[in-house]
């Protein structure tokens, strides 16, 4: 009688388990860039436990972030929307460095997502999820609100053992055992998630690491200082910190086997933007906060057991605007009335049963950013710019960056084939973007052109075309620009 009463205990608890949606489990790294990790590739990090997680779930080789850096990566992330849509732009301010160098003015930005903006886990919360926040933020400036205040019933910022803070964003160094903080957050997640085992949860962990400044514990350095260098990386503090964290993805994914929650649990992991300056990513061009391959294509995985298929890898390009409209899929929920989503479900490419809709994806940056990346433009890295006015479309192979200072102020379309306002790249064939092609494959790159003004009008770009009255040639050695760009900053503009 009691192993018919046990097997009906476990009949009903499966049946129970089936019926209700997954558990959503989503960790989000820090500048690790997608060289960074063993599975990528990487000479001298080690990441056994997200190598592990690749052979376990799905590996999206073509995964990216919506922005170049933190916080607008962060703000569609959490909107589902692109960049023109929430004007989140950069961190702080998108007029960053050298101003007499800056041949537009910048298009504002704004600190942070507001209330009103619902999130996904305002959606999930509606869903019936239980919310869980643990760690960095960045949206709440003055612009902005404060985790619990978009949809999170629980929110924990810490490093170290310091004092539960919703939305903090200290960068302070934390207790030897735990300097960046990892295992402190990650602990906070594991409790949140012991708590609500009995029903679904959402948890997102946002790691502080491995953003500068760098921290590891003591006896990871020292292996690290011990190893022989790679030829591509090298840098030991750099592979502490990131090894630190990989260890404390697996202790988050013990503690999902631990509870019995592994196989019922929907679990993502990927980075907010490329790899920072100490971090070579070739052969991708490019590092945090340029729009180059390397500061957004990125570590990008999805486990979900018994939907995904262990050690499978899927090429079609994605986007963080997309596990907005995944997560509600999976959870079974609807879109939010009156809420607009850029992206996509990913559950078509995650059963293996059929493809995405849309045919391209895009990125939106218009201000300036200080600091040059390895193997930036040219002009960037000699006047000091990771990143310059920029728009950028990503369709099947072809990648098309539109620079808008030259294309505003230097003839637009009239001189495409000599004023440098287009760069066009195969990236099949050339993943490191060396080779532009915007010159002599006209066709596909006013294809791609007018594909990205089509995106322009639909979301309501502000694109950045006023003159700026403080810029000196001869910050650039450029003659000063003759063109259409002579009146205040617009919406729109037509090709």
């Amino acid at each position: 009688m009691k192993q018919l009463l046990l097997a009906l205990t476990l009949c009903t608890a499966s049946i129970a388990a089936e019926s209700r949606p997954p558990n959503i489990v989503f960790v989000f790294a820090d500048d690790l860039g997608w060289k960074d990790v063993g599975y990528q590739g990487t000479d001298f990090m080690e990441t056994p436990r997200i190598d592990a997680l690749a052979k376990e779930g799905m590996v999206f080789s073509a995964g990216y972030a919506a922005a170049g850096n933190c916080a607008p990566s962060r703000a569609c992330l959490m909107s589902g929307t692109y960049t023109p849509r929430h004007h989140v732009y950069a961190v702080g301010s998108t007029d960053r460095g050298n101003k007499a160098a800056q041949r537009l003015v910048p298009i504002p930005n704004h600190n942070g997502l507001p209330k009103d903006n619902v999130t996904m886990a305002d959606a999930l919360k509606a869903a019936g999820y239980a919310t869980g926040h643990f760690g960095k933020w960045h949206l709440a400036g003055k612009d902005g609100a404060l985790p619990t205040e978009q949809g999170f019933d629980v929110s924990f910022d810490s490093f170290g053992e310091g004092p539960e803070k919703e939305g903090a964003e200290g960068n302070k160094k934390g207790p030897p055992e735990d300097p960046k903080g990892v295992f402190t957050l990650t602990r906070k997640a594991c409790e949140f998630i012991e708590t609500n085992k009995d029903h679904p949860f959402f948890c997102y962990i946002a790691h502080h690491a491995i953003h500068t400044p760098l921290q590891g514990r003591a006896e990871t350095l020292e292996h690290f200082k011990a190893k022989a260098p790679g030829a591509q990386h090298h840098d030991a503090l750099y592979a502490a910190c990131t090894y630190d964290l990989d260890e404390s993805v697996g202790v988050l994914l013990s503690k999902l086997k631990e509870l019995g929650l592994e196989e019922h649990t929907l679990f993502v992991f990927t980075s907010d933007n490329g790899g920072t300056q100490q971090s070579s990513q070739e052969p991708l061009r490019g590092n945090k906060g340029c729009y180059y391959e390397g500061g957004t294509r990125e570590p990008f995985i999805i486990r979900w057991p018994g939907v995904t298929k262990p050690g499978s890898r899927c090429d079609v390009p994605v986007i963080n605007v997309d596990l907005y409209p995944t997560f509600l899929a999976a959870a079974g929920a609807g879109v939010p009335d009156g809420k607009i989503l850029d992206g996509e479900s990913l559950l078509p490419l995650l059963r293996g049963d059929g493809a995405l809709k849309r045919s391209a994806i895009y990125w939106h940056f218009p201000g300036y950013l200080d600091n040059p990346v390895i193997r930036g433009r040219e002009l960037d890295v000699k006047t000091g710019f990771r990143s310059r006015p920029v728009s950028v479309i990503h369709k099947g192979d072809w990648k098309l960056h539109l620079y808008h200072e030259e294309w505003q102020l230097d003839g637009g379309r009239e001189k495409l084939d000599s004023n440098h306002a287009v760069e066009l790249y195969n990236l099949a064939d050339d993943i490191g973007e060396r080779t532009d092609v915007s010159t002599s494959n006209p066709q596909k790159r006013d294809e791609l052109l007018a594909d990205l003004d089509a995106w322009f009008k639909s979301v309501d770009a502000l694109i950045p075309t006023e003159p700026n009255p403080k810029y000196d040639p001869a910050a650039t050695g450029k003659a000063k620009g003759k063109g259409k760009g002579k009146g205040k900053n617009k919406k729109t503009k037509a090709n």
